[in-house]
């Protein structure tokens, strides 16, 4: 019955993602159309990077139907969807771009942006919670709960590498040295990056509430969906 559930629950967010994309290419469009220009087309390559964790971490949950964590698959799957998750919650910070706008494209640009943000960090808390809620199957609740704020922690801060430093998660893969330089310099010289811990913290403070909310609703819908399929089972019986 367990099986049931998780395979209902994982696929009943796919309507609504479809639906949450054809609302962002809508609004696009609408925008290339009103503006005639293609300006805003990094809204379309970030969304396409904020799906890879998300179609990662359902790849994940599937091999570990028939695998053990361990085995080299679902560990470099598992490597890659850390690589890509910061992409899904960084594209909040897409909203500095407005401030560079003409006053009369602010509120509909506001829209816009606002619907690829809330469909990036909604494909990002679904990723999170299937990771965090496989990691509760095999360890300690409290433990897979400190390993899921590590790796927001670690989000956090690929999201100011990303907007402050502007590397991207293909540098991990293509460019570790430069990465990993700068690292090194953020650590033995951090008054240099003076606003390095306000954004950190600002970012991780709102992106563990909103997937602290996100926990909360899906344990919700896991626990009705237990009981609809238990209630379900048991009229078929009488029948």
């Amino acid at each position: 019955m367990g099986a049931m559930v998780l395979k209902h629950f994982t696929n009943e967010p796919i309507p609504a993602l479809v639906s949450g994309l054809l609302v962002c290419f809508g609004l696009y469009g609408y925008s290339v159309l009103l503006e005639h220009t293609l300006t805003y087309d990094y809204l379309i390559l970030n969304l396409g990077l904020a799906l890879i964790p998300l179609l990662l971490s359902w790849r994940i949950v599937a091999v570990l139907r028939r695998k053990r964590w361990s085995s080299w698959e679902p560990l470099l799957d598992t490597i890659l969807w850390l690589i890509f998750l910061p992409n899904s919650f960084y594209m909040i910070s897409d909203y500095i771009h407005i401030q560079t706008m003409p006053t009369s494209q602010v509120l509909f640009n506001s829209i816009m942006f606002s619907s690829f943000i809330f469909l990036a960090m909604t494909m990002g808390i679904i990723s999170l919670y299937m990771i965090h809620a496989e990691l509760r199957r095999r360890i300690r609740p409290r433990m897979a709960a400190a390993v899921t704020v590590a790796v927001i922690a670690i989000c956090c801060f690929a999201i100011y590498l990303g907007r402050d430093l502007r590397w991207n998660s293909w540098d991990i893969i293509f460019n570790p040295g430069g990465v990993l330089f700068d690292i090194s310099n953020l650590i033995l010289k951090p008054d240099q990056y003076p606003d390095i811990a306000r954004t950190v913290t600002g970012f991780f403070l709102l992106i563990g509430a909103l997937y602290f909310i996100g926990w909360q609703i899906a344990r919700t819908m896991w626990h009705r969906g237990v009981n609809d399929l238990a209630a379900h089972i048991r009229k078929q019986k009488h029948t």
